[in-house]
This record gives structure tokens, C-alpha cells and sequence, in this order.
């Protein structure tokens, strides 16, 4: 039996990986090394995979937050939410105590033409309208690949901020994080995902925010920083900082085969537990055109040695064999999957949906329901501020400035009349933008309106009308092709019924073709009755004041999502009693109680295949189009025959709470696993 070898390797074993090594037939073959380093390596993510035991002692909490969106200063969805006001709710329960969260996100500057950042006279503006004071501490150099592929430094600033009790640090190169778009940048792309005047793509973009992170922390477990105090617990905010893990573990590992790294430092950067927060599986971060040059980037001339110890837990799955990559391409979710100490998803149904189903997990089904076997994977819902989503009097009064002929009024759950009233001055609002351009062009000139009908004659007879709305951004997961199929359904249900056909307003900003769609249910809608079709507003675009305008008035929101992680909209709609009509998915089985404060399909599908409800519902409703018309039949039936449960439901979805510091709220789960490792 051969000696195992504990040591350092000659230097000729250390070499980049050559260009486009994945273009070409390829596969890792693992050999079995002498080296007890190596072997570590490649027993790594099976450790990793079923470990629930291992974690430090924790005392006094000192997380980091690195997420590449914050709502603070550059938010594009519901994971630069929980990137801000967790540390903000993290900090105001348990600072006293000297807990602490920080942030750590890019400098972001430039100007998209939607979002605009700038550092001026060391203040630091954001995307999102805010400011705060900075100060620069400290100037890293990060190794990654330039122009012609080639390795070199490149200047990393970090600057110091605080604001809402919370320490940030932002890091500043202007190559990378710069969001001025290229000529050529897609139209979908905007914010931090644009493909940006020096070339950058997001994945790339995010590889290099991971590395900067990475070399800040070897920098202070180097030396002591009396700017900057080393974390003991590394929150990773989806695939952004997907490379953390990897570049921790494998690539200390490998500095120190290599000799270039002692091993008290490696144990200090290696034994840094990281949690890799999930928000939606679909993105995970991929590159295969780049794949060379960002796995070089990250491990430099030690990139061939990791990628050939970088040996995945053994699944059914064949494209996952290597960590680093699926199949042949660059994955930067897939470091974090295999490799953070825990894994954690925005909701406990969302849990149950990617570790038992491939159309939710996609090639990490089989490592997730591994890692939720030996629990090293949770569930915790996103928070979401209630004071900031509820009714609130200074935003309607300043609503009411800005359109000038509304007259919105300010309610809660004890006064839904009030509500009731709200929908005059949403008929009023809607009727105005169909009949006066100069008015729409002073107040949404940038949302594009489809043939907008007056029906101020309505308002008399508001009460008997519901109103129901799906103001969320129009991409393909949030089911605006169930909504229309749904709406048509109605309309050919009510011709002959006495009950007031609904008032629909539906639109976001997003995805052209889906707004075509909108057009045509409208066009549709004219063909089969004019006077239902008037009722039917389809707009593309956002604009805040009119999105809260009709929130204000709706009784109902439609969420008919193939997909939905945690959702945030449905907990924003509840706390202005407009009631969720829903798909059974991911968060919204865990937010909404079906018939106490909004309404679920009765059974959910995927791929043809039944994820939620009885074999006998999936049997009677066969797919998503007709379960989303039963709740929508179901929904309006309670608002016609049974006012009193309707009120008593949204006297109820005003009343949940949702706030991250709530008791048993999601803050206090987020405490027990820093300091535990487990829930």
C-alpha cells in the first residue's frame, strides 16, 4: 500500500486550464491521489454534502450579507430585499447584544437610462434614490483575466458606509461594476445584469465580485484591520457570490499543496461557514463561452489542479460530476451547492419543490434532497417589512398630489368601507388616461396603454364591481398566459349573468411578446363583448404611484405563477386586503391559507405532472389553465353571494404579519442557525 505523501507539489503540476478546454470532448477522469491535501479536496462535497454536525462555536454573531443586489442601492428583485432589510432587522433585535450583520455589495456606477449610481465628494448614491457617506479604507489587488484572456491586477477600492444601522462595504472598479451599457447590451438586461461598455457580462461580473470578496479575506486573515473586522459566518446571496465556497475551500487547499499559503491562514479562511441563500433555481449563473477564462480568473495558474480534484457527491445525475461545472459549462451556483456548510431557500414548500422534482431543482435536485436528508438544507420565508407595504397615509396623500384628481383615502382592517371607495377614484384615474393624452404624458409617460376605455359611468355601481389586478413584472414565470386564458373563460361565463362583470388591470414592466399577449385578450375581449372588453385594461411598464393607486383599490391580485420561490407580492397585496388568487407553488402555499386570507389553486402542475394537491383534484382539473379558472370562478363567487366571508378574508390578510421581526419571525430562525448551524 503506497505512503500517503503530506506536502507540497513541484511547480511544472501547476498550470492554467487551456482555452476553450470545454469546447472539445471532456471529461475529468478523478485519479487517486497520494497527497493527503488532494484527497481532501476530492472528498470535499461529500463531506460537505452530508454533514449536519460541524459547526464553530459561535458567541457574538459577525455575519456578512454579499449579495450583488441591495433594495438600498441597486435592487432588481425580491433577493436585493432580503440582501437589505435582513441585516436591518438582524441588527435592530440583536445589536444591543453585539450581534452584528454587514453588507458587502459592489460599487455600481454609471447610468442605464432606468438606473443611475454615482460617487460624488466621498457620497455614494445609489440606484434606488439613496445616499450615504463613505470613506475608502482600503485598496485590494485581485487577479483576473483582462483583454486577451490574460491574467493581470486589477484595483479594488473598499469604501465604508453606514446607513439604517448597518455597516456596508463597497467595492469599486470601474472596469467590472460599471453600468453603462454597450451598444449591444440585450434589451431584458438592465442595472447590475448589463452587459456593460468594457464588455463584462453578469457572469463574469459576479466571478470577479467573488474573488474581490475572497481576496479581502485572505487579505485580513493575513493581518489584523482595524477597518475592517474579519466575519465568522459568510451569508451568500444566491449565484452572484456562487463562487465563494469553492475559492475558500478548494482554493486554499490548493495554495497550500502549492506552498504559497500556511496552514493556519487556510484554516482560517477554509473553517468560515458559508450559508448560500437559494431564490430561484433557473438562474444559476452560466458561461459556457467564458468557461476557461473565469475558472482561470478564480484559481489562476492552480485552475487545471482544482478543476481535476474538484470531485462532486456521487448522484444520479451524470451532467454533475465535477462541482465547478455542469456538463462542460461554467456554473457559479454550483461551487455553493455542493460546497456552503448549509444551504438555505426562501420558503419551505420551495424546499420540498427543488429537492424532489428536476423541473424545480434542474441538475441540483438530487444534491439538494441528499443535503435535506442529512439537514444541512432549510426553508426560511423571506421577511418583508409590514409598515412598508401596509396602507400608509403620507403615501396616499402624496399619490393624491401627484395625480391631482384622486382622492384616495387611508384605511386598515377595521374600515373596509373605506377600501370599497378607493375603487371610485381607481375608475376615475383609469378613465382619465383614456380620455386625456396630455394628462397620461404628465403622469406615466413612460407605461405604453392598449386602447384604455372611459367608464366613469361605473362608478355609481363600484361597490357591486370587483376589481382584480396583476401588476407584476411580465416574464414567463409569473403566468400572465393562465391569467389571460382565465380572464376569457369569464368573460364567456358571465355574458348572460346578472353579476357585474370584474374590472381587470393587468400589465408590468417586462417582456414585449407578453405585453402582444395582453393586446390580443383585449382585441379578443372587443370581439366577444365590447361593454365586458371596456372593463379590461392591459399597460407595459411601471411607474410606483400607479402601481400603489390600484393596489388601493383592487380586491383581488392574480398570481397564477409557474414558479414562485417566496414571492413578495402576494404578502403586499394581503396587507391592503386585496386577496391573492394563486397557483399552489413554492412561498404562496406557505403565505396564504387558501379560503381564510386569499385563495390557492387545488392542485398545481409541472412538466404534466401533479406537484401539489390529491390524485383525484389532479385527475378533475388536469393542468394549470383549468385549476387557475376554478380559483378565479371561485374567488368572484365569494365576492357575489358571500360579502361577509370576503370582508372577514380580508380582515384576516391584513392582519398576517410577515415582518422578518415578528415573533417566531424569520430574523429569530436566521439567529438559531448562525449560532447553532441547525432550525
Amino acid at each position: 500500500m503506497s505512503a500517503i505523501i503530506i506536502g507540497s507539489a513541484p511547480n511544472r503540476d501547476f498550470k492554467l486550464l487551456p482555452n476553450n478546454f470545454n469546447k472539445r470532448k471532456f471529461r475529468v477522469n478523478y485519479t487517486i491521489p497520494r497527497n493527503e491535501i488532494l484527497i481532501k479536496m476530492q472528498n470535499l462535497a461529500r463531506q460537505q454534502c452530508t454533514n449536519n454536525q460541524n459547526w464553530p462555536q459561535i458567541d457574538i454573531v459577525n455575519a456578512w450579507m454579499i449579495s450583488a443586489e441591495t433594495a438600498t442601492f441597486m435592487k432588481c428583485g425580491g433577493l436585493g430585499m432580503v440582501a437589505s432589510e435582513l441585516p436591518e432587522n438582524f441588527n435592530q433585535v440583536f445589536g444591543a447584544h453585539k450581534h452584528k450583520m454587514r453588507i458587502v455589495t459592489p460599487m455600481y456606477l454609471g447610468d442605464t437610462g432606468k438606473k443611475k449610481a454615482e460617487l460624488k465628494n466621498n457620497v455614494y448614491e445609489g440606484a434606488e434614490g439613496n445616499a450615504v457617506k463613505v470613506k475608502k479604507i482600503k485598496t485590494l489587488k485581485v487577479v483576473f483575466a483582462g483583454k486577451q484572456n490574460k491574467l493581470r491586477n486589477f484595483n479594488v477600492d473598499v469604501y465604508k458606509g453606514e446607513l439604517r444601522g448597518v455597516d456596508y462595504y463597497f467595492l469599486h472598479n470601474l472596469n467590472f461594476f460599471s453600468i453603462f451599457p454597450a451598444q449591444n447590451n440585450p434589451s431584458g438586461q438592465t442595472g447590475c445584469y448589463v452587459f456593460n461598455e468594457n464588455g463584462i457580462d453578469e457572469v463574469e461580473r459576479f466571478a470577479f465580485f467573488s474573488k474581490a470578496v475572497y481576496c479581502l479575506l485572505e487579505n485580513l486573515t493575513a493581518k489584523d484591520d482595524k477597518n475592517v473586522e474579519l466575519p465568522n459566518i459568510l451569508l451568500a446571496n444566491d449565484w452572484h457570490s456562487g463562487a465563494l465556497s469553492g475559492l475558500t475551500k478548494y482554493g486554499t487547499l490548493a495554495k497550500l499543496y502549492a506552498g504559497r499559503m500556511e496552514q493556519e491562514q487556510v484554516n482560517k479562511l477554509k473553517n468560515i461557514p458559508i450559508i448560500h441563500i437559494v431564490h430561484h433555481m433557473g438562474y444559476q449563473g452560466w458561461d459556457y463561452k467564458n468557461t476557461s477564462k473565469i475558472l482561470n480568473s478564480l484559481y489562476e495558474d492552480l485552475a487545471t489542479l482544482v478543476l481535476k480534484n474538484a470531485k462532486a457527491m456521487k448522484n444520479s445525475n451524470p451532467r454533475t460530476y465535477n462541482t465547478l461545472i455542469v456538463e462542460d459549462t461554467y456554473n457559479q451556483a454550483s461551487g455553493n451547492m455542493h460546497l456552503a456548510d448549509r444551504i438555505i431557500t426562501v420558503s419551505k414548500n420551495y424546499l420540498e419543490e427543488v429537492s424532489s422534482e428536476k423541473s424545480f431543482g434542474f441538475d441540483f435536485r438530487d444534491i439538494l434532497k441528499i443535503r435535506k436528508n442529512y439537514r444541512n438544507f432549510y426553508g426560511i420565508i423571506n421577511g418583508y417589512e409590514k409598515k412598508l407595504i401596509s396602507p400608509n397615509a403620507k403615501k396616499i396623500a402624496e399619490i393624491n398630489e401627484y395625480f391631482k384628481i384622486t382622492n384616495f383615502k387611508m384605511y386598515d382592517e377595521n374600515d373596509l368601507n373605506v377600501k370599497r371607495l378607493n375603487k371610485v377614484e381607481c375608475i376615475k384615474l383609469l378613465s382619465r388616461l383614456a380620455t386625456d393624452e396630455k394628462y397620461k404624458q404628465k403622469v406615466i409617460p413612460l407605461i405604453d396603454l392598449y386602447k384604455f376605455d372611459d367608464i366613469s359611468q361605473l362608478a355609481a355601481d363600484a361597490d357591486k364591481i370587483p376589481v382584480i389586478c396583476m401588476t407584476s413584472r411580465m416574464v414567463e414565470q409569473k403566468g400572465y398566459d393562465i391569467a389571460i386564458n382565465a380572464v376569457l373563460k369569464m368573460i364567456d361565463k358571465y355574458r348572460n349573468s346578472p353579476d357585474g362583470f370584474p374590472i381587470f388591470i393587468l400589465g408590468g414592466a417586462g417582456n414585449k411578446d407578453l405585453y402582444s399577449d395582453l393586446m390580443t385578450l383585449k382585441d379578443t375581449a372587443r370581439q366577444i363583448d365590447r361593454e365586458f372588453a371596456k372593463r379590461i385594461f392591459v399597460f407595459r411598464g411601471y411607474k410606483d404611484q400607479f402601481a400603489y393607486s390600484v393596489q388601493l383599490a383592487a380586491d383581488f391580485y392574480m398570481m397564477p405563477s409557474y414558479f414562485e420561490p417566496c414571492g413578495l407580492t402576494q404578502m403586499e397585496a394581503m396587507a391592503k386586503g386585496s386577496l391573492p388568487i394563486a397557483t399552489s407553488t413554492g412561498g404562496l402555499v406557505d403565505t396564504i391559507s387558501d379560503g381564510i386570507d386569499g385563495f390557492r389553486t387545488e392542485a398545481f402542475f409541472a412538466d404534466g405532472e401533479r406537484i401539489y394537491g390529491t390524485n383525484l383534484m389532479a385527475q378533475r382539473l388536469k393542468n394549470n389553465l383549468n385549476a387557475y379558472e376554478a380559483v378565479l370562478e371561485k374567488a368572484l363567487r365569494c365576492y357575489y353571494v358571500a360579502p361577509d366571508i370576503m370582508r372577514n378574508m380580508q380582515c384576516r390578510a391584513m392582519q398576517d404579519d410577515f415582518s422578518w421581526s415578528s415573533p417566531n419571525g424569520s430574523v429569530y430562525k436566521y439567529f438559531k442557525l448562525f449560532t447553532t448551524g441547525s432550525l
